[in-house]
């Protein structure tokens, strides 16, 4: 490890949050508490002082709630689109991360200004969360079936079905990547795929990423919670490579990926071998990694200064991939 990785703290925002937070037991956690968990922390997420934290929407932005029809389902997303938009705009597919808590508020932030200054019309998926009736591959299909319902509604969402994205952060980064790597081979066809923080290795050497065990521990994301996250994705019998994009087995061909890494985080070298895994199958991959930013750092921008740098980069890539011919 480098003098510069021993020196590097968490910002100041965060070490303040994790000292007025209880930590909850979450090897102990009951199906009741988690419920009660979630409730709580979607509540906070989405009050207007949570915004100190998670950031203001850019005011260029429009936002509102919208229901989709899918099959067997009907499911809530979370919509924005340029003030001053236009029809045939590229569509970014967004998911975000949270695993057994979390909702499209909280990136309200990088979500508005995407949609804002690209132009385009984000569509975040509030997907199933997790629970010990809802397995992963519950907010796998929502994503996915999403992406499929507004690429076939085209004109009445307003988007170019030939410029897509998908965006995903932590959690959401599995069912982003997911996605891709079934998009390849039924499509629509993707031009990007936007992965921050991804934890993309549910199998059980997902513990033994040498960042795993460094920052076990860490204020946004331990191990216990990653614990309790594998055990509610991958329900018993059940294959935790399929649920793993780093196991996927053929990943030639996919669209181009950018992969965000905060260094300060136990899943930081599940985004790195990913890149390493997508180069090596011939597929462009660029990796940036953010020193001294925490695990969610893109949706905390309040108290996490590098987000807004990676937020530019995301922008940037997109803008790259689905606006430059």
């Amino acid at each position: 490890m480098s003098d510069v990785a021993r020196v590097q703290r968490p910002p100041l925002g965060i070490r303040l949050m994790r000292a007025v937070q209880k930590e909850p037991d979450w090897e102990a956690m009951t199906a009741g508490e988690l419920v009660t968990l979630r409730e709580a922390v979607n509540r906070k997420r989405s009050s207007p002082m949570a915004r100190l934290i998670t950031g203001f929407p850019d005011r260029g932005a429009v936002i509102e709630w919208r229901e989709v029809a899918l099959p067997g389902r009907r499911l809530k997303v979370r919509v924005y689109r340029p003030r001053n938009g236009s029809a045939g705009l590229p569509l970014v597919i967004h998911v975000h991360g949270g695993g057994f808590v979390g909702t499209a508020v909280q990136s309200d932030w990088v979500n508005s200004h995407v949609a804002a200054r690209l132009p385009a019309v984000v569509v975040s998926v509030e997907h199933r969360l997790l629970d010990p009736d809802t397995p992963l591959s519950a907010a796998v299909a929502d994503g996915w079936d999403v992406l499929l319902h507004v690429e076939r509604h085209a004109a009445q969402w307003g988007v170019d079905p030939e410029r897509i994205a998908v965006f995903g952060e932590s959690t959401g980064s599995v069912v982003a990547a997911l996605a891709a790597i079934r998009a390849r081979r039924s499509g629509p066809p993707l031009r990007a795929q936007v992965l921050v923080n991804p934890a993309v290795d549910l199998t059980a050497a997902g513990f033994e990423h040498p960042s795993m065990r460094r920052y076990a521990d860490s204020p946004t994301l331990t191990m216990a919670q990653m614990r309790l996250f594998r055990r509610l994705a991958v329900p018993p019998g059940a294959d935790a490579r399929v649920m793993s994009p780093l196991y996927a087995d053929d990943l030639d061909g996919l669209a181009p990926a950018l992969v965000v890494v905060p260094t300060l985080d136990p899943v930081a070298d599940h985004g790195r071998c990913y890149a390493e895994r997508l180069r090596a199958a011939g597929t462009s991959a660029r990796l940036t990694e953010y020193p001294g930013a925490t695990h969610a750092f893109l949706s905390t921008p309040g108290v996490v200064p590098q987000a807004k740098a990676a937020r530019a980069e995301v922008l940037e890539f997109l803008r790259e991939t689905l606006i430059t011919d």
